[in-house]
């Protein structure tokens, strides 16, 4: 269903992450579970981040917060918030920022993603995440759109093969 072979390494993760939500969302319907979050995207989120351990990205909460924003796109549910959430940090956004020359990284860091070195979890990884929002949240307030919708602009722009001839930073987490 996915496209992938039965023993790649993320399957067992797919599968984890649906036994997650329906363990989350229960005897309920979807509808059920974000009314209970009284039209705020950032209280779905926080109960997306609490209530699945996959979700669970602190600082970040790329997931929890895209479920809101994707339910405002598909024009499922309104969230009177739903322009406080930040971009959905990952590693594509910092990648477009950085090849186009929005951030910059020490000559080592630069040299290991160049060479398609696994980052492990944790400060170097989670920093330049943080770099990309911040950053965002400045292009996003000079644009005047909010940082969701700025994150959608980059995400697509990502996917031209301009910035897919160049490697980006890689690291095993399931935060994104």
């Amino acid at each position: 269903m996915l496209g992938q072979e039965r023993g790649h390494e993320l399957m067992d993760l797919y599968a984890e992450a649906l036994r997650q939500l329906g363990a989350f969302v229960g005897d309920r319907s979807a509808l059920e579970v974000v009314a209970v979050a009284e039209g705020s995207a950032e209280r779905l989120a926080e109960q997306l981040a609490v209530g699945m351990p996959l979700f669970d990205d602190p600082g970040f909460y790329k997931r929890a917060q895209i479920v809101p924003s994707d339910l405002t796109l598909a024009g499922v549910a309104e969230f009177a918030d739903i322009d406080r959430l930040t971009i959905f940090a990952d590693n594509l956004v910092p990648h477009v920022l950085r090849v186009d020359g929005v951030l910059r990284y020490s000559g080592a860091l630069a040299a290991a993603i160049d060479a398609e070195a696994l980052l492990p979890p944790g400060e170097q990884e989670r920093e330049i995440r943080a770099c990309a929002v911040v950053a965002c949240e400045a292009i996003a307030a000079d644009l005047g759109v909010p940082p969701r919708v700025l994150d959608n602009w980059l995400w697509n722009r990502g996917q031209q093969p301009r910035y897919k001839a160049i490697p980006r930073h890689r690291t095993r987490t399931t935060a994104y």
